[in-house]
This record gives structure tokens, C-alpha cells and sequence, in this order.
């Protein structure tokens, strides 16, 4: 962003740094802690929290914060304005009921896929996948039908902003070979991985559009290889998962 740009509000962009620096691996940080994650001053994080305390985001017990409950109000007011997560809701039913595993909608942000929405099945994997849940888009179904169809411009953005790690064994790791499998996955209309994000887990997505034709998230659901080879979700979930995005496509007013 321009130094010199007059609409840009950099306290903004700050306080919200501070508050996404509050994760799994830091729950309930000191201002030191908050200081380093954010490369901000232990004055100016000092600020921010008082500031978020004051409109009651934030609470500190001692030298330690932690978030409030009032944070999750901008997730619902982001729900609540989206026909997207509206409409997506009885399609993820539809699919993990016809399938028996667990349905998500996912949304592309920047490099990574987050889950907007999702069904879960009552099976343990090793990954805590629940709303707002972020992924690396290179390693996921949802992430390589998402880009699959996405402007050559966001593409590029991906993939020279990606880390490409190798996660597990089966992980693609260089930006070459994730542009031969977006090419594979327009041509066969949905994006099918296996055991690339986590040890075990098989996943199928496929686009839903809006009624411009533009892809604004993915239908996906997953499986583990102790229940299904890759070839049998294929022929099981894949349908399935096609029609559903076929149809909230449609409920969102585009026309195949």
C-alpha cells in the first residue's frame, strides 16, 4: 500500500494485525508476545489493546489477553449479509447425507481456502477443521477448484506467494506441477486430492458460481483412505458433489 495514499487508514490495518495475532499457538499471548507476532511497538500494541478492551474485544487478566466472545459477532454479521453461506447450507445437508462424510464450502483468501461454511461427520482426523479453519490453497481440492477458475492474475498472486511445503509425502511442491493439475482440473470439472494437506485424507471439490459465471467458492467433501481408495470416492462423491455445486450455482442465479 502507498505511503502516500490518503484513504488508507494504518490504525486500522494495525488493530486488526493485533487481533489476528491471537491463535491455536497463541491463546492468550502477553503484549511482549503480541509485540514480536505483529513487528509493532510495545507502546502502540499497548494502545490497540486498551483501545479493543474498551469495545470489549479484547479482556486481560494480569500480563495475559485473550479475545472475547464479542469477536465471533464479525463472523455472523459477514453470514448474515452472504446469500452465498445462505443458500450453501442445504446443499453441504444433501451431500453429507447422500455420502456419509463430511461437506464444506470453501472460499479463497488470498493464498489459502477458508472453510465458510461446513457439515461435519462425527469422525476424528487429525486436523480441527471448523468455520473459519484456513488452508493452504496448493494442497487442497477446494483450493485447486477454486483457481482452477480463477483470473490468470489471482493464479500468479497464488503461486509466487505460496511456500509450497511439502506437508506430507504426497504434497505437490513446485508451482509447475500445481498448473498442470489446475489444467486437469478444468478439464474434468472438479478437483480430486489425496493424502497431499494430511496423511489419509481424500477430498473432491467442484465450483459454484455466481450468475455471472464467476466461481465464488467450492462444494467439497472428504474421506479418509481407511474408508475409501481414491478411486471409490471418485465414483461415490464425485457425482454427488457436482450436482450440489450444480444446484447452489443455480440458486445463486447462474444459468449452465
Amino acid at each position: 500500500m502507498p505511503e502516500n495514499d490518503r484513504d488508507y487508514i494504518q490504525s486500522i490495518e494495525r488493530g486488526f494485525a493485533v487481533l489476528l495475532a491471537f491463535d491455536a499457538d497463541r491463546p492468550n499471548p502477553t503484549l511482549a508476545e503480541l509485540a514480536s507476532a505483529t513487528d509493532l511497538s510495545r507502546p502502540a500494541v499497548r494502545r490497540i489493546l486498551l483501545t479493543l478492551q474498551r469495545l470489549g474485544y479484547v479482556t486481560g487478566a494480569g500480563t495475559r489477553w485473550s479475545l472475547t466472545p464479542r469477536v465471533l459477532s464479525i463472523g455472523q454479521h459477514y453470514s448474515a449479509t452472504n446469500t452465498l453461506l445462505e443458500s450453501a447450507m442445504p446443499r453441504l445437508l444433501e451431500v453429507a447425507e447422500k455420502t456419509e462424510e463430511s461437506a464444506s464450502l470453501g472460499v479463497l483468501d488470498g493464498v489459502d481456502v477458508v472453510y465458510a461454511a461446513r457439515v461435519p461427520v462425527r469422525r476424528i482426523m487429525s486436523i480441527n477443521v471448523s468455520v473459519g479453519t484456513r488452508v493452504p490453497a496448493y494442497a487442497t481440492s477446494m483450493g485447486r477448484a477454486l483457481l482452477a477458475w480463477a483470473s490468470a492474475e489471482t493464479v500468479d498472486d497464488v503461486v509466487a506467494n505460496s511456500r509450497f511445503e511439502k506437508l506430507v509425502e504426497g504434497t505437490i511442491t513446485s508451482p509447475e506441477a500445481l498448473r498442470i493439475e489446475l489444467a486437469r482440473v478444468r478439464e474434468q470439472g472438479y478437483a480430486l486430492t489425496s493424502e497431499e494437506l494430511e496423511k489419509g485424507l481424500i477430498s473432491v471439490a467442484a465450483p459454484v458460481r455466481d450468475a455471472r459465471g464467476t466461481v465464488v467458492g467450492v462444494i467439497a467433501c472428504s474421506t479418509s483412505t481407511a474408508r475409501n481408495t481414491p478411486e471409490q470416492f471418485r465414483e461415490h462423491a464425485v457425482p454427488i458433489v457436482l450436482r450440489a455445486a450444480a444446484d447452489l450455482s443455480a440458486d445463486l442465479g447462474f444459468a449452465s
